[in-house]
Formats: C-alpha cells, sequence, structure tokens
C-alpha cells in the first residue's frame, strides 16, 4: 500500500524542481523531472501548442531565462491528486508576459514520480 502524504512530498519536490528548472533554464534539471517520452500541449494566445520533451527543452535553452531577465518567481502549486501510482498537478506558472496554468501528469516509474504530460494554456487576467 502507498503512503499518501509520502508521495505527496515527493511529487512536491518534483513540481519545485520543475519551476526552478523553469525560472533559472535548467534543462538538466527540468530534464529530471520529465519522463524522456513526455509530450507538451496545450495553447498560447489561442494558438495550438505541440512539442516533444526534446522541441521544450530546445526552447528553454536558446531563451533567456526569468531569472536572467529578473523576474519576480510566483510559481506555485494548486493542486495535487493522487491515485496509486498516477497523479495530476495543477500549477500556476506566470513568466514572461504570460499567466500560465498547466496540468502536469505524472507517473511513478522505477520509484520515481515522473511528468508525463504538460498541458498548458495562457489566461488573460
Amino acid at each position: 500500500m502507498r503512503n499518501i502524504n509520502e508521495d505527496r512530498k515527493l511529487i512536491t519536490s518534483v513540481l519545485e524542481d520543475y519551476f526552478n528548472g523553469i525560472f533559472v533554464g535548467d534543462i538538466n534539471l527540468l530534464r529530471s523531472v520529465f519522463h524522456p517520452m513526455a509530450f507538451l500541449s496545450g495553447d498560447i494566445n489561442g494558438e495550438p501548442y505541440f512539442k516533444t520533451l526534446e522541441q521544450y527543452l530546445e526552447g528553454v535553452k536558446n531563451r533567456k531565462s526569468p531569472n536572467e531577465l529578473g523576474a519576480k518567481f510566483g510559481m506555485e502549486i494548486i493542486s495535487i491528486e493522487i491515485i496509486n501510482t498516477i497523479a495530476v498537478a495543477k500549477t500556476h506558472v506566470p513568466i514572461f508576459e504570460y499567466n500560465y496554468y498547466d496540468l502536469l501528469s505524472l507517473s511513478l516509474i522505477d520509484g520515481n514520480w515522473v511528468i508525463v504530460n504538460k498541458l498548458l494554456t495562457h489566461v488573460n487576467e
């Protein structure tokens, strides 16, 4: 039987690494929280967005990070749902001029929680 409190702590740690990887532009840290076959999709300003993990990491590598641009860190976990060895996290990721919300699907693989799918959208407030 899984310990849901321990799983929540482990998932929170993965999400904090995800946020920090985005904020400082650390593609190795980001790579460590994603499954290699992860897929990213959603919309940005109403336009469809589809990327493999490698395409996403290439984009992060080739841009200035929010940290380099002097942005304030404002990313947060809104919720985490866990069922057995799967989980979904809803996060708020305000970076650059975007107000992103991500739905991250995670799986417990070989004893580690990893992000297997990222759905994202930009919300005008």
